[in-house]
């Protein structure tokens, strides 16, 4: 190490450009009044200036401020994938609930920005080290540039009081990187620790769930739950690719046009599927059981099989509910690829055992996640080419056709399930809807994926169905016309599911809303509201959507006559 060379001087100015490297990114990314944007630059720069002068050898520095030059690393490969926005508390609390083979499959999509951060920063760190075994700053470059970090600060802090009289809703703990950052960290362990006391804190918790229907009349109600599936790229919605043969065909399922997410992430909507709470209430979830708990209260036999690894999440919680609660993969390596075909076999042995006349059963499907191209088998190769080896905009057709095919897989799946409920008799129910949807680079933002902190139309429109069986029809058909005369309505899809699912199998409980439900005939659309990143329900217009997305949800009942 002694005898490679090292500017001292030089490194200084390295570790300072490189540790405010986000915020010259972000002036040029965020959709903030110019003044809030040099803000953001003249700030941070100033204060890790006055930083950087706090030892003589910048390395140490360098390697002390490790935390920040991680968020930075994060930070930058954020703005590759979404083009916007700092590091969100959704992406702190990804990382908890993504596994490492999620992580594995992804880990090709980021790879250019990832190599970026290593040439910038790794080197850097490198040449900190080296620092360490030659002289020092001088005690006059440090007092001149303490100085300059002065002068810095005070322009800056003139900016920051200027920004909050002149900027709409500016906050230094939210607009000034990576102050943000921080902060949403904070809210991620907080947060987290919640969530860990979710045992305690739910564990008096009783729907007080009473049954209406016939103790002689058998039920099945499953409700399967899709993962990044879009809207848009379903044929039962007009999409002009043969997605969905099977449920085109089917006479007796309702397909609700009009449908949205309340979150685009999984740990977020699924729970809101699950349970009885929504963007407008979701902390509640912390005191709160999922539907699972109100059917055993009701007295039905419950199942919840999973083809997604256990996360930590209350999506575990919830499905440890059932009486019969599996997560297929819990016990397999990371790396095994597993289709959703195998649900159906535990389906079938659900079902197969007739003792029990009343039966609710929870599929959660690993349906659309990337990489689309192992989410089926080769049979099911219906769109080619469609493996996928790199991602990217010039490579769009092959992602969409192995997405595509991932849809069609599920329209396979759904059908199958619905064959089956349909064969056992009896007034049967079959639910689907997805979490969230998905950006396939749809147009010149060349977005892709899902999470991003401001999401779009593709991200937020999912499909929603329900099929009812004859019998069902035949014994409640007041519900049953409910279900066909709402298929127009504007919905919040996480919102009506509990709803829903209670008042198809005439459960009985204070927390059931009728006006909420798809298969009331008072079932009034409320106005649809998004879970922001810090668990606040916002209008549509409040959550930085695209004047585009925004056109795209606001004429989508128009598609469907």
């Amino acid at each position: 190490m002694r005898h490679i060379k090292c500017n001292q001087r030089l490194l200084f100015v390295l570790c300072v450009a490189a540790l405010s490297l986000p915020n010259f990114i972000l002036f040029f990314t965020e959709p903030t009044p110019l003044i809030a944007r040099v803000c953001n630059v003249v700030l941070p720069v100033s204060i890790w200036w006055m930083v950087m002068t706090f030892a003589k050898r910048p390395g140490k520095m360098f390697y002390i401020l490790f935390l920040f030059v991680f968020f930075d690393a994060f930070q930058i490969v954020l703005l590759d994938m979404y083009g916007e926005a700092i590091l969100a508390v959704d992406m702190f609390l990804n990382l908890l609930t993504t596994n490492v083979s999620e992580a594995g499959e992804q880990l090709g999509g980021i790879l250019p920005a990832v190599l970026f951060v290593v040439a910038v920063y790794v080197p850097i760190m490198f040449y900190s080290v080296v620092s360490f075994y030659h002289k020092p700053l001088t005690r006059h470059f440090i007092y001149r540039h303490r100085k300059y970090a002065t002068y810095g600060l005070l322009i800056g802090a003139v900016m920051l009081v200027s920004c909050y009289f002149s900027v709409n809703k500016f906050s230094f703990i939210n607009d000034i990187y990576p102050v943000n950052v921080l902060d949403n960290l904070d809210i991620a362990i907080h947060r987290t620790v919640r969530t860990n006391m979710y045992a305690h804190t739910s564990k008096h918790f009783t729907f007080d769930a009473v049954p209406t229907h016939s103790a002689d009349e058998r039920e099945t109600y499953i409700l399967v739950i899709g993962e990044t599936a879009r809207a848009d790229n379903f044929g039962v919605y007009g999409y002009q690719r043969n997605t969905t043969p099977r449920l085109s065909a089917n006479q007796r399922l309702c397909v609700f046009h009009d449908a949205l997410t309340q979150a685009n992430v999984t740990h977020k909507s699924v729970p809101m599927i699950l349970s009885a709470v929504s963007a407008e209430n979701f902390d509640s979830i912390y005191v709160q059981k999922s539907v699972i708990t109100a059917f055993n209260e009701a007295g039905f036999s419950t199942a919840f099989f999973s083809n997604q690894r256990p996360n930590r999440s209350f999506i575990d919680f919830f499905g440890q509910e059932a009486q019969h609660s599996v997560f297929v993969k819990a016990q397999m390596p990371a790396d095994a690829n597993v289709s959703d075909d195998v649900l159906l076999t535990h389906l079938r042995a659900e079902l197969a055992d007739t003792t029990a006349r009343k039966r609710f059963v929870v599929l959660h499907t690993y349906g659309s996640h990337f990489n689309y191209s192992d989410r089926y088998p080769a049979a099911d190769r219906h769109f080619v080419p469609d493996r996928i080896t790199t991602i990217g905009y010039r490579n769009r057709d092959v992602m969409v056709n192995a997405y595509d095919n991932s849809i069609r897989y599920t329209d396979r799946l759904i059908g199958d399930v619905i064959a089956l409920a349909d064969s056992i008799g009896g007034s049967a129910c079959v639910m689907y809807l997805s979490d969230h949807g998905e950006d396939l680079y749809d147009d010149e933002r060349h977005r892709y994926m899902h999470a991003s902190p401001v999401p779009s139309y593709y991200q937020l429109r999912v499909p929603f169905m329900v099929w009812t069986s004859s019998e069902y029809a035949e014994h409640h058909p007041v519900e049953d016309g409910a279900l066909r005369s709402n298929v127009m309505q504007p919905i919040a899809s996480n919102q009506v599911v509990f709803h829903t699912l209670l008042g198809l199998s005439g459960i009985r409980s204070e927390y059931r809303r009728d006006s909420l439900s798809l298969c009331s005939p008072s079932f009034s659309a409320p106005e649809r509201y998004y879970l922001n990143d810090h668990n606040e329900p916002c209008r549509l217009n409040e959550i930085g959507l695209k004047p585009q997305d925004l056109k795209m949800i606001k004429q989508n009942h128009l598609r469907y006559p």
